[in-house]
């Protein structure tokens, strides 16, 4: 059953159930605007390892990054015998004046993977993150001063409320929504807020361990608050050591990146056992997508998909 309970009978062997995908970003392909995007590895090579590495599904990446014909999308995907779980739609959704945007952004991606016979995709929604310069430069230490006002979360979940029953009548396809640190969905209260706000029969949340980590949450508390929205789940670690030295040099969210906040699996402070053990207990018999995000160039992407798939396969997966 996708992204809910089974019944008894049919509690057997509930590890297998949950599948592993890698994404873009652990690549370096990110939706972000940066001086190093040249630099990014093509999308035939990130296929290639996600697939070589041991994965069996993928998200779709900033849109263009993939191809954006459903037929030469469905071959590349399927030619490797992977799965397309997602596509990552940024709006910045506090400003009203962006929403008719999203809604056509959102659109567009849902038709391309409904068309290349991924009805089964998730729009991953995200505020347009890293584009504000406060939130950006505080990355993981946000004060209440840094808040969205009440007229600004109204138009946010109002913009998010409108994305999801859009896609979902036009296409049938969910939608999830991305917290994330460099934007304003970041901190657990803000996570709270926006739940609260948004219709949980539209809007599911996309838990990402890491950014929740990063943003001053626990995992596991969120996914136990939120597992009746848990429609999503990206496996990110976060090494605090790297926080603290970035903010030692007031450095910014990229500057976080840099320095390998989001570090390999099991090398950071994520109890992955216990978010494993959860949905378990849970009966969540759906995807976790492993990130770990990079700048363009920094890194070697295929040594550390492999080391992250190694270490999940130590949790029973």
């Amino acid at each position: 059953m996708k992204g809910g309970r089974i019944s008894g009978h049919e509690s057997f062997n509930l590890v297998k159930m949950i599948k592993i995908a890698n994404a873009p970003c652990s690549w370096g392909a990110l939706e972000f605007d940066l001086e190093e995007q040249s630099e990014e590895i093509g999308f035939g090579q990130v296929l290639d390892e996600i697939k070589s590495t041991g994965y069996i599904g993928t998200e779709l990446g900033d849109w263009g990054f993939m191809p954006t014909s459903p037929e030469d999308l469905r071959k590349e995907i399927k030619n490797r015998d992977l799965e397309l779980l997602g596509a990552f739609v940024p709006v910045d959704l506090k400003d009203k004046e962006q929403h008719q945007s999203g809604i056509s952004d959102a659109l567009k991606v849902a038709h391309l993977m409904h068309e290349a016979g991924f009805k089964n995709a998730l729009i991953v929604l995200a505020d347009d993150n890293g584009k504000d310069p406060q939130r950006t430069q505080n990355a993981g230490r946000i004060s209440s001063d840094m808040e969205l006002s009440d007229q600004q979360w109204s138009d946010f979940a109002e913009g998010a409320n409108q994305i999801a029953k859009v896609v979902k009548e036009t296409y049938g396809i969910k939608t999830v929504f991305h917290h994330h640190c460099g934007g304003f969905i970041e901190t657990p209260n803000e996570i709270d807020r926006l739940m609260e706000l948004t219709d949980p029969e539209l809007v599911g949340l996309c838990l990402d361990t890491g950014h929740c980590a990063f943003g001053g949450g626990n995992p596991s508390t969120m996914l136990k608050k939120y597992a009746s929205r848990l429609w999503h789940v990206h496996f990110k670690d976060f090494d605090p050591k790297a926080a603290k030295n970035s903010q030692k040099e007031n450095g910014d969210y990229f500057d976080a990146i840099k320095r390998g906040v989001f570090c390999e699996l099991g090398k950071g402070n994520v109890d992955f056992q216990a978010i494993i053990n959860q949905l378990n207990e849970l009966y969540y018999d759906d995807w976790i997508v492993v990130e770990q995000d990079i700048l363009p160039g920094m890194g070697h992407p295929k040594i550390c998909a492999l080391s992250n798939r190694a270490y999940i396969k130590t949790l029973g997966l």
